[in-house]
Parts: structure tokens; sequence; C-alpha cells
């Protein structure tokens, strides 16, 4: 990045282009007048989608207005939209940062790999591209929509901050952050690094009658929407065809110093994210051992 130039920050999300967390960001990103904001977003909502990328078949980005920012819709996942953003096929230049959200729900534990937030800004980070996710606790009943506003206004500092990182060339290759924003984003208790812990939402499956009888669920899979999305169609389904919608069976929290503990204490987590998937040392030793003991059996005494 140029001394004195403005930085570009690319903003993408899984709610989708015209979900109030990412409008949000933009326009409190737009307000700070300090830098070029380029958006590329899913053109629907793509919550839970992982780091799923489409393949088989080319994407369609449609220009859209936001104030203060060039944006487009676009017919693919979080990552394909991070990937087609810093690609120059669609912009000119190549953002200086990449920032996924925010999303309508908390992404800690092992939420991490289930969400579309986090994928869009690991996909920069597999490109050499400094990024950040950021997500809000959002609660059903609790929260309500401006306080998208205080969660993106909450995390300013942390943005401008890494954009001073990025400027001085001292922002490590090695990672990238992710940030969740507690409930009460009003009140937080300020900024907590963390470190990504286990918790997560067990799931089941429930058989069903009708597509109609599909709960909508956020991407932390924790808010349930049990209203008909008004999109929603009745599909014909042949008697043949069974159909299961998942329900929410149970919580698996974590119970040590980890992002999701900490967000819920009302902190503002920061925990930095790689894509190794490396397991505890105690789980390498145990194949070390195992392993050795596999290649000097007969197979047949083995079962």
């Amino acid at each position: 990045m140029e001394e004195g130039k403005r930085a570009t920050i690319l903003v993408t999300n899984d709610d989708g282009i015209d979900a109030p967390g990412l409008r949000a960001l933009v326009h409190s990103l737009v307000a700070t007048n300090l830098f070029n904001v380029q958006v590329c977003a899913p053109d629907s909502e793509k919550s839970a989608v992982s780091h799923s990328i489409t393949w088989l078949h080319p994407i369609a980005a449609k220009q859209v207005h936001i104030d203060g920012a060039t944006a487009f819709a676009v017919s693919g996942t979080p990552a394909d939209c991070t990937s087609l953003g810093i690609s120059k096929a669609l912009f000119p230049t190549v953002p200086d940062l990449v920032v996924s959200g925010i999303n309508k729900g908390s992404n800690c534990g092992y939420h991490i790999v289930y969400s579309g937030t986090v994928a869009g800004a690991r996909e920069a980070f597999f490109n050499g591209i400094p990024a950040i996710s950021v997500s809000y606790d959002w609660v059903k009943g609790k929260s309500d929509v401006h306080d998208f506003t205080l969660a993106a206004q909450a995390c300013i500092p942390i943005i401008s901050a890494v954009v001073v990182e990025i400027k001085n060339q001292k922002f490590p290759q090695s990672c990238f952050l992710n940030v969740d924003v507690p409930n009460n984003a009003a009140n937080h208790k300020g900024y907590k690094l963390t470190k990504q812990g286990n918790s997560i939402v067990k799931m089941g499956w429930k058989q069903v009658t009708s597509e109609t009888e599909e709960q909508k669920m956020s991407s932390d899979m924790t808010n349930i929407d049990t209203e008909t999305p008004k999109d929603t169609h009745t599909s014909s389904v042949s008697p043949e065809q069974l159909l299961f919608a998942r329900e929410v069976r149970g919580y698996i929290l974590d119970h040590e110093d980890t992002d999701h503990k900490s967000l819920q204490e009302g902190y503002i987590t920061v925990t930095p994210l790689a894509a190794l998937s490396q397991a505890e040392i105690d789980c390498r030793a145990y194949f070390k051992d195992w392993l050795q003991s596999v290649t000097e059996l007969p197979s047949s005494s083995a079962l």
C-alpha cells in the first residue's frame, strides 16, 4: 500500500448483500472517510455453506447501489465472492484488506468450520490478503437491527488498526482474525484476545410432511426462526420421498477461557485463525505408536 493512499477494503458476507449486518458495516466504513470500499457479496443468503465454492458453472455478478461503495451481488458462495473480488477480474485493483460480515449470529468454537462468514475471510488468507471475519451475537427477541450499527462501530478501531499494520508491513501473513461482538454491543467490556474453543450446537433430524415446515437457522445454528419464509414454496413431493429438517438437540459449551466463554462474558473476542486442522499433541502421540504397530502386524492378525 502506497504511503498516503487510501486503503481499499473489500466487504463480503454469507447473509447476502441486502443483510443489515453488511449494510451497517459498509455504512460505518464509508462514514470514516478513510477507505475505498468495495462490496462483493452473495445475492441471497448463504449461511452455513462453509468454504464451498462454485466449480461446475459460471457465476453472475450484478452491480447494485450502496452509497459510498462499489458493490456487486454475486450468485456464488462467500468464498466465491472473496475470490472474485480479489482477482482483478471484477475490480481493477486488489484490496488491501477483506472484511467478511457482520454475521447475524456468533461464530465461535466448532461453528467456525460451518461458517460462510469465516470462509469469506479465510479465502482472502489463502491468497495472502489480510482478512477479518466479524459476527454479532444476535439473540432473537432481544436484539434489533440497530445493534448491527453498534457492532460495526465497535469494530472500526480494530479494522483501522489492522490497516495501519498493513501499511507498515507488519500484519502477520500466517493468520487472519475472527471477531465476535457480544449481544450487548453498547456495553461491551472491551477487546479480548481469545482462542478457538470447541463449543457446538448438537443437532438432529426430524421427519416433516412439507418443505414449509423447515426452520430457518442462522449461520451459527443457534438462532431459529419458526416462521415460514415469505419466499418459501411448497413443492410437490412424491409419496416415495421422505423430508427431514434439522432441529437443535442441545449445546456443548466451553468452560475454559475460549472465544465462546469470553463472548458470553461480554467481551469483543479477537481470535487469530489459520487453515491447518492439526490434531492435539496427545492424538499425534497416540497415532504415532499406533501406526507403527499397523505396519508391523500382518493383515490377518489385525482382525
